[in-house]
């Protein structure tokens, strides 16, 4: 079972670790640890048996208060479903 919990300052680094192979690209320099430490209540892990398998990091907007902004998701490439 997929368990998704808040990002913990901890987490950037197992992301990072995992961002250019599931982008496909140089993207690690992107995602600063600063979403994993100050944006915690709006971004997301996502975990099955302690293993990564996706995450989301983004924040709430402050002018617009009903918009937020999604800075970077991933999905685990295995766990992608079929294209259409």
């Amino acid at each position: 079972m997929t368990a998704i919990r808040h990002a913990e300052p901890d987490d950037h680094a197992r992301v990072a670790a995992v961002l250019d192979d599931w982008w496909g690209g140089r993207m690690r320099d992107m995602l600063p640890r600063l979403f994993f430490v100050h944006f915690r209540e709006t971004s997301f892990v996502a975990e099955e048996a302690g293993e990564l398998v996706g995450f989301l990091c983004g924040f709430l907007s402050q002018t617009h208060a009903d918009e937020a902004y999604c800075h970077f998701v991933g999905v685990r490439p295995s766990r992608h479903g079929p294209r259409a």
